[in-house]
C-alpha cells in the first residue's frame, strides 16, 4: 500500500474512537470506569490470543506488560479520572498535547528531528479541540489536569515505543499481546476500586460487544499497522479525529448543537491533521533529520 492509503486507513481508529463516549453513555452502567475498561481490553485480548496462538517470548514479556500498562491500563485509568473530575471539553483539551510529546519522545528515543510544521501542526490541533469542546462554564481541576497530562504522557511513550522497538511478529499478535497484558493489569484495580458491576442488560452488553471488539480488537489492529509503517509523528496527529467524530455524533444521533465555534474547530483540525501529515512527507535532508538509531 501507498503511504497515503496507510494514512487513511490509520485514521480509521481514531475515527472510530470517537464513538466510544456516545457509546459508553448510551449503552453501559455509569460509574464503573475500571471496570469498564478492564472489559473493554482483556475479553478482547483473550479472543484475539487464543486466535493467534502465540505468547511473547524473551525481553518481549516485559516490553508486552510495559506497552500494555502505557497504552491501556495506565492510559485509560488516567484518562477516566480525567474526564470525571474535569468537563469533557477541558479533558479533551489537555489530551490533545500529546502529538507534541510524541514529537519530543521521538527527538530522544529514535533521534528523529522536530520538525516546525509538526509542531504548528500540533498547536493548531490543540487549539482546533478547544474550538469544538470547551465551553464558557469549563472550570480546571488539579488533579483532574495531572490526570489528563500523565494520560498523554502514557500514550505518547507507548507509541514511541511501538514504533522503536518493532515487534518481531504482526500487528495483529501485538494487539492480542498487549490487550491482554493490560487488561490483566487492570482486574485488581477494578476490583480494589469499584464495586461490583450490576447484571448486564441487553443494551449493556452490545455495548461491551463494540467497545471490546470494534473499539479496541480492529482498531488497535489497525493502530499498530500503521506504527509498523508509518512514524510516530506521522500517527499521533490523527488522534486529533476523535473529538471531533465524537461532536459530529453527539449532533447527529443525540441531537446536540453545533455551533459556529464548533464549525471553525473542525475546520482547523482537519487542517491540522493536513499540516502534520505534509511535515512529515517533506524529504528527511531538508529538516536536518538524524539517522535512525541502528537496533
Amino acid at each position: 500500500m501507498s503511504r497515503t492509503s496507510d494514512i487513511l486507513l490509520t485514521a480509521t481508529a481514531p475515527a472510530i474512537w470517537g464513538s466510544t463516549y456516545i457509546v459508553t453513555t448510551q449503552l453501559l452502567p455509569a460509574g464503573y470506569p475500571l471496570s469498564v475498561a478492564m472489559l473493554r481490553a482483556l475479553p478482547a485480548g483473550l479472543l484475539l490470543l487464543l486466535f493467534v496462538r502465540a505468547l511473547p517470548k524473551g525481553i518481549w514479556w516485559p516490553r508486552t506488560f510495559l506497552l500494555g500498562a502505557l497504552n491501556f491500563s495506565f492510559f485509560w485509568a488516567m484518562l477516566f479520572v480525567s474526564a470525571y473530575r474535569l468537563p469533557g471539553g477541558v479533558a479533551a483539551t489537555v489530551g490533545a498535547i500529546q502529538p507534541l510529546i510524541v514529537l519530543g519522545l521521538s527527538r530522544a528515543v529514535m533521534g528523529t528531528a522536530i520538525r516546525p510544521l509538526s509542531v504548528l501542526a500540533g498547536l493548531a490541533g490543540i487549539g482546533g479541540v478547544a474550538l469544538l469542546v470547551l465551553t464558557p462554564a469549563a472550570t480546571l481541576d488539579p488533579i483532574g489536569i495531572a490526570a489528563g497530562l500523565a494520560g498523554a504522557v502514557s500514550m505518547a511513550f507507548g507509541t514511541v515505543l511501538s514504533r522503536h522497538w518493532q515487534p518481531p511478529v504482526p500487528p495483529l499478535t501485538f494487539t492480542a499481546w498487549q490487550l491482554t497484558a493490560g487488561g490483566l493489569l487492570l482486574v485488581p484495580v477494578a476490583l480494589f476500586f469499584e464495586p461490583a458491576l450490576p447484571a448486564p442488560t441487553a443494551a449493556n452488553l452490545l455495548g461491551f460487544l463494540y467497545l471490546g471488539v470494534i473499539g479496541a480488537a480492529l482498531t488497535y489492529i489497525v493502530w499498530f499497522r500503521g506504527l509498523s509503517r508509518l512514524d510516530p509523528a506521522t500517527v499521533s496527529p490523527l488522534g486529533f479525529l476523535s473529538p471531533l467524530v465524537a461532536v459530529v455524533l453527539g449532533w447527529a444521533l443525540l441531537a446536540q448543537d453545533l455551533s459556529p465555534l464548533q464549525i471553525a474547530g473542525m475546520v482547523v483540525v482537519l487542517g491540522s491533521v493536513w499540516l502534520s501529515q505534509r511535515a512529515q512527507s517533506a524529504p528527511a535532508a531538508a529538516t536536518g533529520a538524524l539517522p535512525r538509531p541502528a537496533r
